[in-house]
């Protein structure tokens, strides 16, 4: 795995957990504005949209998180938008981002826009929530709500008491930065989170969900890594109950032992090498396609094509890719 890939992420794993569970996500950071919508009429995520808005403004390296549309209980509007960002670090210019965004967001839609900024990153005293100028007279300015994950580092029971899967995602967030500096704390802290995880009441696939995004953002050396899914494998023992830890690497895992068998069916130390390779490269491709479904929606045959025909270096230089890629082109440009 690249090195940049094995750091803590505090920003992507957002994009999937607010997909996932949206009107949750609404409920648990912005509570006013949820209660506002509409939810028994749906909502739609505006991605691929978004996509080009995001292309198209002249801001170098930015990505919005979020943009969905919903309709509120007020029926003064047919629906509206709402544009999340999820920012991981201190940034001077995350509001003026946010004020761009909004502008451009009700440019392209000519329809109300409510921004909503999730804010990451441990410092309780920056709080950007508005951005704006004045000049002859002429006023522009934008304010929106901002949710502060480190003030609730101060109640840690509530959060993992709270059945709102936001809640456990918070909780995992603290975690990960208190420690940063010590695995083995971190393995106790994502032990007890996957346990209250096993503990909700909820379907396969939602847990599989919010596992992934919790395994994502807490890594853990391989040694630790391993331990956490034996105690995993005892967990679904006591709950009689069979899911997957962790999704994508797990996929490389498989990958890797289907080549292996694959390599000793051959009986020679040539034959276990190719198919340890072999094993690799399938997973890594795994991985890969899941998380490009993800960010970009169904694939086309040439792009799947291209995954199964790949080398192991054109996958690492995919995978790096990925998470920052705001189309699917980048992913796979030449340079």
């Amino acid at each position: 795995m690249p090195a940049r890939a094995a750091q803590d992420d505090y920003d992507s794993p957002w994009k999937e957990a607010v997909e996932h569970a949206f009107p949750e996500f609404m409920e648990f950071y912005f509570p006013d504005a949820s209660r506002q919508i509409d939810w028994a009429r749906g909502h739609r995520f505006l991605d691929k949209e978004l996509q080009q808005i995001v292309r198209d403004a002249a801001l170098g390296r930015r990505h919005v998180d979020k943009l969905a549309s919903v309709t509120t209980h007020t029926g003064e509007e047919d629906w509206l938008c709402v544009h999340i960002e999820a920012q991981g670090s201190m940034d001077p210019g995350f509001a003026r981002r946010m004020f761009v965004y909004n502008y451009r967001i009700f440019d392209t839609y000519d329809r109300p826009v409510a921004s909503l900024a999730v804010l990451a990153d441990p410092d309780p005293e920056w709080r950007p929530d508005r951005f704006g100028y004045e000049r002859l007279g002429c006023r522009h300015s934008l304010q929106f709500p901002v949710a502060k994950l480190v003030d609730h580092a101060a109640d840690e029971t509530a959060l993992l008491g709270n059945p709102n899967p936001f809640a456990l995602i918070t909780a995992a967030h603290l975690f990960t930065r208190r420690t940063r500096r010590s695995p083995a704390a971190r393995f106790d802290a994502k032990r007890r989170l996957v346990r209250l995880l096993y503990e909700r009441d909820w379907t396969r696939q939602r847990i599989l969900d919010f596992f992934s995004v919790l395994d994502w953002m807490m890594r853990l050396p391989q040694e630790l890594e391993q331990r956490l899914w034996q105690d995993i494998e005892k967990i679904e023992g006591e709950r009689k109950v069979k899911y997957v830890t962790s999704v994508e690497r797990l996929a490389i895992e498989r990958g890797l032992q289907k080549g292996m068998e694959q390599g000793l069916e051959i009986g020679i130390e040539k034959g276990i090498e190719q198919g340890i390779e072999q094993g690799r490269v399938q997973g890594t491709a795994s991985v890969l396609l899941r998380l490009l479904n993800r960010r970009f929606g169904p694939l086309s045959p040439d792009i799947t094509r291209r995954l199964s025909q790949s080398t192991p270096e054109q996958l690492e230089i995919w995978a790096e890719r990925v998470l920052d890629a705001r189309a699917i082109d980048e992913v796979f440009a030449e340079n």
